[in-house]
């Protein structure tokens, strides 16, 4: 077990990043994950029975002593670092020309500062283990739609997984965006609900993430779209 990988997952308390921890955990890996909520951690690793190789760090994703933070916890509990997966974020479901700015300011700061903020900090450790960085990005990344900040965010994030990996390939760090079209997650809360159609699972999308997470090495998988059927844009 101590020679086990070690992942690092943003917003890992629900969702996506909770069914990656779990995928994770299973294969044998050693996982902590970040979130702001710490009821929502503690009922997350309660749910797992509270495994050893689970650590649990309150803090934002969008504030840099944080993440930096919540990178030094895993170093020490299990003295490496194989991968991060940077998905934190959500979106405030409104437009550029109707919405309400008061919450477009969090949403950026998480959506695209957030995962700048895990590459930074996380950086030495991955180049030392020849690791990886997993991006959740969105199909709303390559896809335009009328007046969508979130897409704006994500479209970021887009750009941002290609710009990390043409800098950090020379140091045998692997970059792959997921990105995934409509998922049923705690996304959807504040939309008030579920889109019509066929919507992904968590897992499905988490099946995307470790598989990517566990190619051999030296094979950089860099962009993963995953769509439900039924979905056109």
């Amino acid at each position: 077990m101590t020679d086990s990988p070690v992942a690092l997952i943003t917003g890992g308390g629900s969702g996506i990043g909770a069914a990656v921890a779990r995928q994770l955990l299973d294969a044998g890996h050693r996982v902590a994950v970040t979130g702001r909520g710490e009821r929502r951690l503690r009922d997350f690793a309660d749910q797992l029975g509270n495994p050893d190789g689970l650590l649990t760090i309150t803090g934002n994703a969008a504030e840099y002593d944080d993440v930096r933070s919540a990178v030094d916890a895993t170093l020490k509990a299990y003295g490496r670092l194989d991968t991060v997966v940077a998905n934190a974020g959500f979106a405030t479901h409104d437009s550029v020309a109707e919405g309400d700015p008061a919450g477009w300011s969090e949403m950026v700061l998480t959506n695209v500062l957030g995962p700048a903020l895990l590459i930074r900090a996380s950086i030495d450790a991955l180049k030392e283990s020849r690791g990886r960085i997993v991006l959740v990005g969105s199909v709303a990344g390559f896809v335009n739609t009328p007046g969508n900040i979130y897409g704006a965010t994500k479209w970021a994030v887009t750009g941002l997984a290609e710009n990390t990996r043409r800098e950090v390939t020379e140091f045998g760090v692997g970059v792959t965006l997921v990105a995934p079209g409509r998922v049923e997650t705690p996304f959807w809360d504040t939309y008030g609900s579920l889109p019509p159609g066929l919507l992904l699972t968590a897992d499905q999308i988490a099946d995307s993430v470790v598989w990517a997470i566990r190619q051999p090495a030296g094979v950089d998988v860099n962009t993963v779209v995953v769509r439900p059927l039924g979905q056109p844009n």
